[in-house]
């Protein structure tokens, strides 16, 4: 089955997602060994790259008309440091377009380069580096959205199960949703799998809530967190894990919380919009709650970024007003 979902733009996003998670898995598994030997992070480069290229290339094909941002763009791929990761780029993505030159593909990374529109299409090509690097966690991430609302977002979780299980080495999680229609989950791999629907859990109390953190501590406010759980007294074990992942495993019902608070460091800071707006929509849809610290929707219509938020909050709904209290409390 292509799609759980009669509607174009799913049908595009599952193709896509897995396209792209397929090629940045073949990347991890051909660069990541030696690399690691050598502290070199050239592989998550590689796959960063390749993956929006080939995302760009599908758009392109698919709805030329519609906007595209992307994390990446192609400006340091052109200078001489850069042409050896060029070459390696260009080599994974004509796996799936033999005729791809050098300047095909940094023409398709940059169609991501520009700033959103009414509608568009905006990726996080792997999000979770250090996950990718060291075989865990990391997803490829995309979303359509309309009018500053996601209306479609597609996970793929190559190392996660079912959505909700760490399976390294597995056939992968492909999670879809689309506003009205649920979120729908199914093998990264095998195409012909059944669809099935998720449903976030029913915990509603608070001290039971399963908070899923960071395992990269400069990824969140570990502080912050840890006073919020003695406020709330929860006592539960949180779920360690990296990347929007997270969200798959919220929706999923394999836990009940996820924060991204403001570090103390950079309370300026405002979440890129690739990085929150395909796992917020699984979530929404599957049953769950998402909004900033301060209670407000996620508003994805000002740029890059999530200008007029402050981090985010998402949960499995019932514990969402307990979550914001114990924000306030903390001065979060």
């Amino acid at each position: 089955m292509s799609s759980p979902i009669d509607c174009s733009k799913v049908r595009f996003a599952v193709a896509a997602v897995r396209e792209a998670a397929q090629l940045v898995r073949n990347v991890q598994s051909e660069m990541v060994v030696d690399a690691i030997a050598k502290d070199d992070k050239s592989p998550v480069t590689v796959a960063d790259f390749a993956a929006q290229a080939l995302v760009g290339l599908r758009l392109a094909e698919t709805f030329p008309e519609m906007g595209f941002v992307g994390e990446e763009c192609s400006e340091s791929l052109k200078t001489d440091q850069g042409g050896e990761t060029l070459d390696h780029i260009t080599h994974f993505v004509r796996r799936s377009k033999p005729s791809a030159t050098t300047d095909n593909v940094c023409e398709w990374i940059d169609r991501g380069a520009g700033d959103p529109t009414d509608t568009f299409w905006t990726l996080d090509p792997v999000d979770g580096t250090k996950g990718f690097l060291r075989g865990d966690q990391y997803a490829v991430a995309l979303a359509y959205i309309e009018d500053g609302m996601v209306r479609v977002g597609a996970l793929g979780c190559p190392e996660l199960a079912g959505g909700v299980r760490t399976d390294k080495g597995g056939s992968g999680s492909l999670l879809v949703a689309r506003r009205g229609s649920g979120t729908w989950v199914h093998s990264l791999d095998e195409e012909s799998d059944e669809w099935t629907q998720l449903a976030v859990s029913t915990r509603s109390q608070v001290a039971a809530a399963r908070l899923l953190r960071s395992v990269e501590k400069d990824h969140t406010d570990t502080g912050g967190i840890g006073d919020l759980v003695t406020a709330l007294g929860i006592t539960a074990d949180p779920v360690p894990m990296d990347s929007q992942t997270k969200y798959a495993v919220l929706a999923a019902g394999g836990g009940d919380v996820n924060l991204r608070l403001l570090s103390p460091k950079r309370l300026d800071y405002r979440e890129k919009i690739w990085d929150q707006a395909a796992g917020s929509i699984i979530v929404e849809e599957a049953g769950g709650q998402v909004s900033d610290l301060d209670g407000k929707s996620l508003d994805f219509s000002h740029g890059r970024t999530l200008a007029t938020n402050r981090g985010v909050l998402a949960t499995n709904g019932q514990l969402h007003e307990a979550l914001l209290a114990g924000l306030e409390q903390i001065g979060a």
